[in-house]
């Protein structure tokens, strides 16, 4: 299958590497990652070691059988726009957040999959990345049910040896990977600590409150997820993938603008009932957000 993958940072390109054992892959991102990895390939390195030589480029000059989307949620319109003018049999999002995979179906004229996936990684320097935890893609229709893309995309996946699941509920799936994120990113992003660290008071009682909040706006949504099973997810993620830095603790970390917009600020804006726990923490990264540049 030929895949590009647009938003070759650290999951697009673990991802990617990962897919390009077995099929032609073009990784989309910027320099000098994109250089290193012409030059001399992507390094993989971590639970498992190896190194592959796919395409990398800047920008998306062409259309494939697969968009593998992985760019964060508040560049996901500008992105639609731009694959727009280019031919795919399919996209498939492994983003974080809510409302990805409706932006992407505005403007493309393919099947947009919906998508998760907890393999842990971290860009460790241009033309390296770390795999940090082996994990599972779950892919389906965006809308629930059977979906002969999916199928396809998800045999790609696993010819690849990339665990992969093909699920018929997604919109259940994304509420719950909401839930995760909306636990997990913005408490560990605060407190400067890795995800095992929610598993200590007082920090798995904030995550476990912005889980049930989360599972409380998806059932107005007409989404089943009980408060339980939103915070067991969440105490499970925090216990497997304990040593691992949350993709918004990578960017304050880094200076970088985060998701909190498509995470916990999803919730509090979506909800139609107060929830106080996602509204601080939406409010609290925002602010760092707004002063962190003065």
């Amino acid at each position: 299958m030929d895949i590009v993958v647009v938003g070759a940072g650290s999951l697009g390109s673990l991802v990617g590497g990962l897919l390009a054992r077995e099929h032609d892959v073009t990784l989309v991102g910027r320099e000098p990652h994109v250089g290193t990895v012409t030059e001399s390939g992507l390094s993989v390195v971590g639970t498992e070691e190896f190194r592959v030589y796919p395409n990398a480029q800047t920008t998306v000059s062409q259309g494939a059988d697969l968009a593998l989307v992985t760019v964060k949620a508040y560049d996901t319109a500008a992105l639609a726009a731009d694959l727009a003018d280019c031919t795919f049999d399919a996209c498939l999002s492994l983003q974080n957040g809510m409302g990805n995979e409706s932006q992407l179906a505005a403007e493309l004229d393919c099947p947009v999959l919906a998508g998760t996936c907890s393999y842990g990684a971290r860009l460790r320097e241009p033309g390296t990345v770390a795999f940090t935890g082996r994990g599972e893609v779950v892919l389906g229709d965006r809308d629930g049910g059977r979906s002969t893309v999916a199928d396809e995309v998800g045999a790609a996946f696993r010819a690849a040896g990339i665990e992969t699941t093909v699920a018929t509920d997604m919109p259940t799936r994304l509420w719950e990977k909401l839930a995760v994120n909306a636990g997990i990113n913005a408490v560990t992003a605060l407190a400067r600590v890795e995800n095992g660290a929610l598993a200590d008071s007082p920090a798995d009682a904030i995550a476990a409150d912005a889980a049930r909040e989360t599972a409380a706006v998806a059932r107005e949504q007409d989404v089943n997820l009980s408060d339980e099973r939103a915070v067991s997810l969440v105490e499970r993620v925090v216990d497997d993938t304990a040593a691992n830095h949350s993709s918004m603790l990578q960017d304050v970390s880094a200076g970088r603008r985060t998701e909190i917009d498509a995470i916990n600020g999803y919730v509090a804006d979506t909800a139609t009932k107060p929830v106080p726990v996602n509204e601080t923490l939406a409010a609290l990264v925002r602010t760092w957000e707004r002063h962190r540049e003065q």
